[in-house]
């Protein structure tokens, strides 16, 4: 008779926390509403003209609150892997330079006037989103589901943000 018992393996403790996450988030959104409030400077978005595409003002708000929960929560189960491998960590890198984008997204917009820096930061935050998106395929799918959402926005955010910024004056540029 065999009395040896099998014993689950205890998991570490959890490296990432909600804790980390509200404080990735207040950080990030606070640095991003300094330059033009909570609501950004819709007079500012509104003046542009815009492709039939574009977005209401009064969408990025929620929007963006979506993305950051579903990122953060992403971040989390890539981080509560059980090991951590050179891949993590350039997922770690990736979705740091990704949240610094998205807080100085506002500065760059509406503090500086700048609709191509704008366009730019846009971009930069797509390419790096998909780079993201890509490593978190491999690391843990859940992940990758939850950064999806971010990846379609920032699809059309981009298209948008060009188009704004390649058929209007930019002031920080010297454009009237």
């Amino acid at each position: 008779m065999n009395t040896s018992v099998t014993q689950a393996t205890p998991r570490q403790p959890a490296r990432f926390r909600v804790w980390h996450a509200v404080a990735i988030f207040g950080v990030a959104n606070a640095v991003s509403i300094l330059p033009a409030g909570f609501n950004g400077d819709e007079a500012f978005y509104n003046a542009f003209t815009r492709p039939a595409a574009a977005p209401p003002d009064w969408l990025f708000a929620p929007m963006w609150l979506f993305l950051n929960v579903t990122s953060l929560i992403a971040l989390g189960r890539v981080a509560n892997a059980e090991r951590l491998t050179g891949a993590h960590r350039a997922f770690f890198v990736l979705e740091g330079v990704n949240w610094v984008l998205f807080a100085a997204f506002n500065t760059l917009y509406f503090g500086l006037k700048s609709p191509v820096l704008g366009a730019v930061d846009t971009a930069a935050g797509l390419l790096l989103g998909l780079a993201s998106l890509g490593l978190a395929a491999r690391l843990d799918r859940r992940a990758a589901w939850l950064i999806l959402p971010r990846i379609v926005w920032l699809l059309l955010a981009t298209y948008v943000s060009g188009w704004v910024a390649l058929n209007n004056a930019d002031p920080f540029f010297g454009g009237q």
